[in-house]
């Protein structure tokens, strides 16, 4: 098979041909048709997660469809259409794993990084992290739902009930939160990089009652903030933005360190929390509310050789929406 291959951090991936390989107990192989190309892969790519030592190839939105079958899988069939999330294996035993929170597994593997992921023709998963994908949207428009749309989801969840929210970073995860934001009847206010008029115009079109910079004043006080830029000068800026009570959302695997700040723009109650990977519930939940909403994502696709450009177009903020590479 052919994959984009990342040997050292802080350089190009390279395009390679290596063994597909074969499933093992448990594990399924995929032939994947489209990728997504999330800003962990970024983090990833650029070294701004320990690196492994080792390559790896990157990619954690991937839809493809089943090409082969270990045992002991009940679960899917072959050519059936499934989702690889970033989340795609846990150790099943320890505290966290048996009580419902998966995603703070100490052991975890994650697609894409201590497992090789979907930039790629085919990929290896355990299939207790592969899920089947709702029908009514294309491959390529499926695969931002499996991480922008999945950790967008937990973090609105972690917003609370919260009427004003703001949203701080306005890309992949941002434009499909919103949506889901304004089905639930929320007012959405967007925060852009100083001047992007475009991606303030983007967040209008998907129903923003109020986009403008970031270093800007909402027109009201925020129930609630989202960060998905990984900028940690936002935090203390979503703390004055938001009422008393408020909650920010620090919703990236990675960010910038945060700056010192006035506690009395934390007191009133105010909290900050931050959004760990992913679980199996949040996935079923929102992959079945997606179609309800609906959904719609909006994407620019790349083929699999061009993911360096993907990814320099992602990191310079020239990326309306989300990045997939598409390779059937």
């Amino acid at each position: 098979m052919r994959a984009m291959q990342l040997a050292v951090p802080g350089e190009l991936l390279q395009l390679i041909t290596r063994y597909t390989g074969t499933p093992e107990a448990g594990q399924i192989l995929v032939r994947v048709s489209a990728c997504g190309v999330c800003r962990t892969d970024l983090h990833i790519v650029d070294g701004e997660l320990p690196a492994l030592g080792q390559p790896v190839i990157p990619g954690h939105e991937i839809v493809g469809r089943v090409a082969a079958i270990g045992v002991d899988v009940e679960d899917f069939q072959i050519d059936q259409r499934i989702g690889i999330p970033w989340l795609g294996w846990t150790c099943g035993r320890c505290d966290y794993c048996t009580t419902g929170r998966e995603n703070l597994c100490d052991d975890a593997k994650f697609t894409g990084y201590q497992l090789d992921g979907g930039y790629a023709e085919y990929v290896i998963a355990d299939s207790r992290y592969c899920f089947a994908m709702p029908d009514g949207y294309s491959d390529a428009e499926a695969a931002p739902l499996l991480c922008a749309g999945l950790i967008g989801y937990r973090a609105l969840g972690m917003a609370g009930d919260a009427r004003r929210l703001g949203i701080y970073g306005f890309g992949a995860a941002a434009h499909i939160v919103a949506q889901v934001a304004k089905f639930q009847g929320r007012r959405i206010y967007a925060f852009t990089r100083p001047g992007d008029l475009e991606a303030q115009q983007f967040a209008r079109e998907l129903g923003a009652d109020w986009a403008g910079d970031s270093t800007a004043t909402p027109p009201a006080p925020l129930d609630a903030a989202i960060l998905f830029a990984p900028v940690g000068s936002l935090v203390p800026a979503a703390l004055r933005a938001t009422a008393k009570g408020g909650t920010v959302v620090c919703a990236g695997i990675h960010m910038s360190d945060i700056p010192s700040f006035p506690y009395e723009i934390l007191w009133g109650e105010r909290r900050i929390v931050s959004v760990a990977n992913l679980t199996r519930r949040d996935a079923t939940e929102f992959l079945a509310l997606a179609p309800t909403v609906p959904v719609i994502t909006t994407i620019e696709t790349f083929p699999l050789a061009r993911a360096n450009e993907a990814l320099a177009r992602l990191r310079e903020g020239r990326i309306t929406g989300a990045a997939v590479l598409q390779l059937a």
